[in-house]
C-alpha cells in the first residue's frame, strides 16, 4: 500500500467512533533500570470474551511504550468519561508527565490503577499476537470496577476528534 493509501485507509478507520482508554503498566527507565509507571491512550480496545473474560487492545510497534507492554504481564486499562480529554491528550503525548498531578496507586501486579475513570479492568496478559504493523495484546480480567455516574458522559473519538453523546 503506498503511504498515501495508508493515511487515506485511517481516515476511513476513523469513521467508526470509539471510546478512549489509557492503558498502564510499569516499565524499566533505560537509564537507572529502575521501575516507573508508564500510561498510553488507546481507543483499540474490545472485549472478547465472557467465560473466561478477556479484551484486547492493540500497541503500535513503533511506540516508545511497547517494551513495557512486551516485558510486563500485568496492564489496566481506564476507559474515561468526556471531562478526561486534556488527561487523554496528556497520555497521547510523547515524552509528557502523564502521572503528575493524577491520583493514581498500584493495581494488580503494581500495574499502575488510577482513581478518576468510568470503567477500569486490571488483567494479566492472555496472548500477545502478530498483527501488521501492531501487536495485539489479550488480557485477563483479575478485577474491574466500574462508576455509576449519571452526569458523566463516555469520551468518544471519531474522524480524528473528540465528540460527546447527544
Amino acid at each position: 500500500m503506498k503511504p498515501e493509501d495508508s493515511k487515506d485507509l485511517r481516515r476511513a478507520f476513523g469513521h467508526f467512533a470509539t471510546g478512549v482508554t489509557v492503558v498502564t503498566t510499569m516499565g524499566k527507565d533505560q537509564t537507572s533500570g529502575e521501575d516507573h509507571p508508564i500510561a498510553m491512550t488507546a481507543n483499540s480496545f474490545s472485549s472478547v470474551s465472557l467465560d473466561p473474560a478477556l479484551v484486547l487492545w492493540s500497541i503500535d510497534k513503533g511506540s516508545l511504550s511497547l517494551s513495557a507492554f512486551v516485558d510486563n504481564d500485568f496492564f489496566a486499562i481506564h476507559i474515561l468519561h468526556s471531562d478526561q480529554q486534556e488527561f487523554s491528550n496528556r497520555c497521547a503525548t510523547r515524552n509528557a508527565d502523564k502521572f503528575g498531578g493524577i491520583a493514581w496507586q498500584k493495581g494488580i501486579g503494581d500495574a499502575p490503577i488510577f482513581d478518576d475513570y468510568s470503567c477500569r479492568f486490571q488483567c494479566q496478559v492472555e496472548h500477545r499476537y502478530e498483527g501488521g504493523d501492531h501487536l495485539i495484546i489479550v488480557g485477563r480480567i483479575l478485577d474491574y470496577d466500574y462508576k455509576e455516574q449519571q452526569d458523566k458522559k463516555p469520551l468518544l473519538f471519531f474522524k480524528g476528534q473528540y465528540h460527546n453523546v447527544a
